[in-house]
């Protein structure tokens, strides 16, 4: 298991167009991938989910990796967080 923090650095937080994005991303791989805010944990399987953390500008998410494949996982995610998310 793989766990990571990123703080959101997108001005606009966390919507649905880099919600859509994460969940492509994250069904491209078989390890199961959640996303905790404070007490709160969902599955990244449903832009729902993601869309429900309400995750604003500065605040922190820990992404949650488990499977055969969570180091690739991790590494695309990282991608994703770090360079991807502020442009959508």
């Amino acid at each position: 298991m793989i766990t990571k923090d990123y703080v959101i650095l997108a001005p606009q937080g966390m919507h649905a167009r880099p919600a859509t994005t994460l969940i492509k991303l994250v069904k491209q791989f078989k390890s199961v991938v959640s996303l905790r805010k404070e007490e709160k944990l969902v599955r990244l399987n449903s832009v729902l989910n993601i869309l429900s953390m309400t995750a604003k500008c500065g605040e922190t998410l820990t992404l949650v990796i488990d499977g055969e494949d969570e180091a690739a996982a991790a590494g695309a995610l990282e991608v994703f967080f770090t360079e991807q998310l502020k442009d959508l």
